[in-house]
């Protein structure tokens, strides 16, 4: 039998075609391809081991098409055009592809080879090690079922199933799947990655740690080279101060700035504010935000929640990192503002941080339960839970309705407006002061309407209502029974009572409704000041 041997792998080496079984002649059958064994040191058949194959030692190569495999021993089953390998097991294709592992069983008609154990596969630059991998040669495709790690020059893989694609360059990845390299981390349950673009497509939930910032998705790509992010469905980017959520959101993670589409609330929870809109350019870096479309902030740092709305909105920061630390919010064009028991319109405002103060410019108008208050610039000051006092500067008018016809007005050169618990309680007026005033007996009837012209004057509220006016002694003033009254003297020049401008509700601040035709305050003069757009924005960045 061993000399018969020699003869019978040198026919095999020569001739595979004859030794490996015979060629279908039908040409309408696929061609089939076969193992062909190409060196072996020792050959054997031992029927105790194995009856149905020829065992091979030492140097062991076979090829079938493109592929070269080598191993240290090999059981070939000759008729079923197939084999396993044993030990330092090798599979080449050219020089880009090479497949290693401690065992192989390798099937020629399926072209499927099954590596066990200590498996590396290298195509080029990239690395997929496991300890179980199925390679199927048609397709191209390895995929592991028992954890594995794939790595390229930049970033590492892992997961405990997964595949990858050699002709794509695409692994698909799940299960408790990570990504990771020196500036970022991705753990998800579903991840695509392409190892030639390095676009990592994200399929399910997925968490991103870049920086101090981290990122929710569970549909959208993140290139690992530049650190860019297309996040859609209702992604999310936080950190310890404030988070952003939209319909869709590009973010550079390396510069730290995104831009964020449809139906956006980025909400700042140090601060106690959310912006809102359609479109917005934020830059967590200077901790800015630029807001626009159904722009609307949601202050909830008082008592009571503030809903703003404007054409534009933008938040920036200063001297960030520093003691001197302090916020900017602006509101230009059309502003409404919505709380429960105070709402105000104006055409722009800012907010400072740094004295708590938002100033209302250009017939700006605070409303506060039944008060009305108005004039050419309203300066309202936080304390930390509510409203602590109000400046209103020129063309002032302080209006309270009495009924439906009556009113209780007040107007000077400049108001100082005093809160308590978000109510308003004391007032001050000083130049030029006009007052009507409508005193009440003790079971709420009109005593008469008291006109004074004062130089200064002091009111008390009670219940949301003027109490007490105080005048000095040299003031001029009279007091009419209420059938008595002067049609030209029951409201002051500057009166009207805008209630048609007020805002009802949260939604009602998106519904602009301006002054009518000359009840508008006078126009005075004013130094131009530039409008902002997004370009003003980043150059103050």
């Amino acid at each position: 039998m061993h000399r018969v041997l020699p003869l019978i792998i040198f026919i095999t080496v020569l001739f595979p075609s004859i030794s490996c079984g015979a060629v279908p002649t039908d040409s309408t059958s696929v061609k089939k391809s076969y193992i062909n064994m190409i060196h072996t040191d020792v050959t054997r058949f031992d029927e105790s081991i194995n009856p149905d194959a020829w065992i091979l030692v030492g140097d062991v190569c076979f090829r079938r098409d493109s592929m070269y495999m080598f191993c240290d021993s090999a059981h070939y089953f000759q008729k079923k055009n197939a084999f396993q390998a044993f030990g330092n097991v090798r599979m080449e294709q050219g020089d880009t592809l090479f497949l290693y592992g401690d065992y192989l069983d390798y099937d020629g008609d399926s072209n499927m080879a099954r590596v066990r154990r200590n498996v590396r596969l290298v195509d080029k630059n990239t690395v997929l090690e496991t300890d179980s991998l199925d390679y199927d040669r048609n397709m191209n495709l390895g995929y592991f079922f028992d954890y594995g790690i794939l790595s390229d020059a930049e970033s590492v893989l892992s997961s405990f199933y997964g595949e990858y694609d050699l002709s794509s360059k695409v692994a698909r990845f799940t299960d408790d799947v990570s990504l990771e390299n020196p500036q970022f981390r991705m753990l998800s349950d579903t991840l695509h990655y392409n190892t030639d673009s390095k676009m990592a497509t994200i399929v399910g939930p997925t968490n991103i740690y870049t920086g101090e910032s981290e990122v929710y998705s569970e549909r959208g790509m993140y290139n690992t080279s530049t650190r860019h992010a297309f996040l859609l469905d209702r992604s999310v980017i936080y950190n310890d101060r404030k988070n952003v959520v939209a319909d869709s959101i590009f973010y550079d993670s390396a510069i730290g700035y995104s831009e964020a589409f449809g139906n956006i609330l980025y909400n700042d929870t140090v601060n106690r504010n959310m912006l809102a809109g359609e479109y917005a350019y934020i830059n967590e870096v200077v901790d800015s935000a630029y807001v626009t479309g159904r722009a609307m902030v949601v202050d909830y740092s008082q008592k009571d929640s503030l809903f703003m709305h404007s054409d534009t909105i933008w938040a920036i920061s200063y001297n960030l990192d520093t003691d001197s630390l302090y916020r900017l919010v602006k509101a230009y064009h059309k502003v409404r503002a919505w709380g429960p028991t105070m709402q105000a319109v104006c055409d722009s405002l800012v907010f400072d941080s740094r004295d708590t103060c938002l100033t209302m410019y250009k017939d700006p108008i605070l409303w506060n339960e039944g008060v009305q208050l108005l004039g050419e610039v309203v300066k309202v000051y936080m304390d930390s839970t509510s409203i602590d006092w109000v400046n209103v500067i020129n063309q002032t008018l302080y209006a309270e309705e009495m009924d439906s016809v009556n009113y209780n007005q007040i107007n000077g050169q400049e108001m100082k407006f005093f809160f308590d618990e978000g109510r308003l309680n004391e007032m001050q007026v000083i130049g030029s002061v006009g007052i009507v005033f409508y005193p009440l007996n003790e079971d709420s009837t009109y005593i008469g309407m008291n006109t004074t012209l004062a130089g200064s004057a002091v009111a008390y509220l009670k219940e949301g209502q003027v109490d007490k006016v105080v005048v000095p002694k040299d003031s001029k003033g009279v007091l009419y029974p209420m059938s008595q009254r002067p049609a030209d003297k029951r409201y002051l020049d500057n009166f009207v009572w805008f209630d048609y401008v007020r805002p009802t509700g949260k939604e009602d601040i998106f519904n602009w409704r301006g002054k009518s035709a000359g009840e508008k305050l006078k126009v005075v003069k004013r130094e131009k000041v530039p409008l902002p757009s997004l370009d003003s924005f980043r150059k103050e960045e």
